[in-house]
């Protein structure tokens, strides 16, 4: 006799009585983000600077508490979107503070600003006589000293780290017995008569390097387009007191259109700001590639779900799952039902994502014009593989960069260096960049050999005499050889007859043993 069992019958809720599905907080508040504000009233809006700064000195700075700090930095940050403001607005300087600290914009803007103080400047000056050399080269010396006790290098690499994280930076001109009257009034360009009548001998004490965040512009023209001053700040507020533009060296290396120029601050658009776009995508797919490292495994239990479904489920399927997760290594053990249940592992392939993400990085590099060795370190891989063509490219960006930022800001300190030095100012002394490029100890010996045959083939074709090699020799400072003395020619008519190393003759054009002259001599009897 069989007796048959009753089937069991499960009672599944309809779907109207089911639980809710639970929806994190996370995607709440994305749900709620608005989007980025790229109005116009937003665009051309007037950034927002630490209280104060705007107005002149009426209060010492102590009076201004941190909390109106603390208050205008949140402020600032929530003005400018909380990071999610579109690209085109200026980002506002709390936020772009907050960036520099981010290692991915930081290396942007130091390599930048290394490479355009790395082999830095040399001072020349030209004469029309020895004694006049002489003199020139007196001033060019104490001019270098000058330079150096102002740290001039120092000063502008740290304005051209400023101008990269925030688009704009500032070096004050600091002199004796300045007060709030004196730095309100002009000094010229260095060069001119106001600055010859206002600018004392030795006057100029310092270089002061300031944050865009405190400097504030004002008085510029914004109605008779060709005038020097359209849209251009003829004074500076310094934390509320006034400074004359002709006091502050401004470095803007990347500006804005006119219209854009009083909601940046009178400043340029920041490396930082132009990266972020790409920075972001780096973070965002090194942080994927990441979790996708760490997930690449996916443990599938399949087992009866009709419980959970049901919305009756057991705790014993999560209680499993949950030590299914707490014992996945292989010290683990998993007990399962022989006939119904099945385990196995979902992967997914890893192989491309190294490409993923050296290109995020690559982009990166793209914006800022540095290469990747340059940037990262990571040299280039593959068959022959080299980076010398794009670091050429890279010094001779750099190079250009220098003349646009640097230049006509050297040249104006030169003219006061000079000022507060001799109390007079010298045309001829004038200021050039070295080659960024450097060659090593092969290139330089291939170089020598290959001029030594030039002037070889000059001076057995007449065109040159050996005087006129020794005297290029002696005067080139990379030479091996430099300072021989140009007179003391070697005889060649002794050295070959005696074998001795000669003090030299005459070396004049009717002398047989000159060395010109034997030296023709010497080719003919060898024919």
């Amino acid at each position: 006799m069989t007796i048959k069992k009753k089937p069991v019958v499960r009672k599944v809720k309809p779907a109207d009585v089911r639980k809710p599905m639970k929806i994190s907080e996370s995607i709440r508040q994305h749900a709620r983000m608005k989007a980025p504000d790229i109005s116009v009233e937003r665009l051309f809006a007037l950034p927002s600077h630490p209280p104060g700064v705007e107005k002149p000195r009426t209060a010492m700075a102590q009076d201004i508490t941190f909390g109106d700090i603390s208050q205008w930095t949140t402020s600032a940050y929530v003005a400018s979107g909380g990071g999610f403001l579109g690209m085109e607005a200026f980002l506002g300087y709390p936020y772009l503070a907050q960036l520099a600290a981010r290692p991915e914009y930081r290396v942007i803007s130091e390599t930048i600003a290394s490479e355009m103080t790395r082999k830095w400047i040399e001072i020349k000056a030209t004469g029309e006589d020895e004694e006049d050399d002489t003199e020139k080269e007196d001033k060019v010396k104490q001019i270098v000293a000058e330079f150096k006790r102002l740290k001039v290098r120092e000063a502008f690499k740290r304005a051209a780290e400023l101008d990269g994280y925030f688009g704009r930076a500032h070096i004050a001109l600091v002199f004796v017995g300045d007060d709030d009257t004196k730095r309100a009034n002009g000094i010229g360009n260095g060069w001119d008569d106001v600055s010859k009548a206002t600018v004392e001998a030795g006057k100029l004490e310092r270089l002061k390097v300031i944050e865009p965040v405190w400097v504030y512009g004002q008085n510029y023209n914004m109605t008779d387009p060709l005038a020097d001053d359209f849209y251009r700040p003829n004074a500076w507020l310094v934390f509320g007191q006034r400074l004359d533009a002709s006091r502050v060296l401004t470095f803007i290396g990347r500006e804005v259109s006119d219209l854009l120029k009083p909601a940046y601050s009178f400043g340029g658009v920041s490396l930082s700001q132009l990266a972020k776009t790409y920075v972001d995508k780096w973070l965002t797919t090194t942080k994927s590639v990441n979790d996708l490292i760490r997930n690449f495994a996916v443990s599938v239990l399949k087992t009866n779900m009709s419980d959970a479904l049901g919305g009756e489920a057991s705790q014993s399927i999560f209680a499993r799952a949950e030590l299914l997760t707490n014992i996945r290594d292989n010290n683990g053990v998993l007990l399962m039902d022989k006939e119904e249940e099945e385990f196995g592992v979902v992967t997914t392939p890893l192989s491309g994502l190294d490409q993923l993400q050296a290109q995020a990085q690559e982009h990166m590099s793209s914006v800022s014009q540095i290469p990747l060795v340059k940037l990262t370190g990571i040299s280039p891989s593959g068959l022959n593989a080299s980076s010398e063509g794009e670091i050429q490219v890279f010094n001779d960006s750099i190079h250009a960069r220098q003349e646009a930022m640097f230049a006509e800001h050297l040249h104006q300190l030169l003219g006061f260096v000079q000022l507060s030095l001799f109390g007079e100012v010298d045309d001829e002394i004038t200021i050039e960049f070295l080659p960024l490029h450097e060659m090593n100890a092969k290139e330089q010996a291939e170089i020598g050999l290959i001029e030594a045959q030039t002037d070889q083939i000059d001076i057995d074709a007449g065109v040159i005499a050996p005087q006129d090699r020794r005297q290029k020799v002696s005067n080139d400072p990379d030479s091996p050889y430099a300072g021989l003395d140009p007179e003391d020619m070697p005889n060649l008519k002794e050295e070959e007859q005696e074998g001795l190393k000669p003090s030299g003759g005459s070396g004049s054009a009717d002398d047989d043993s000159s060395p010109i002259n034997w030296h023709k001599a010497l080719k003919k009897s060898r024919g």
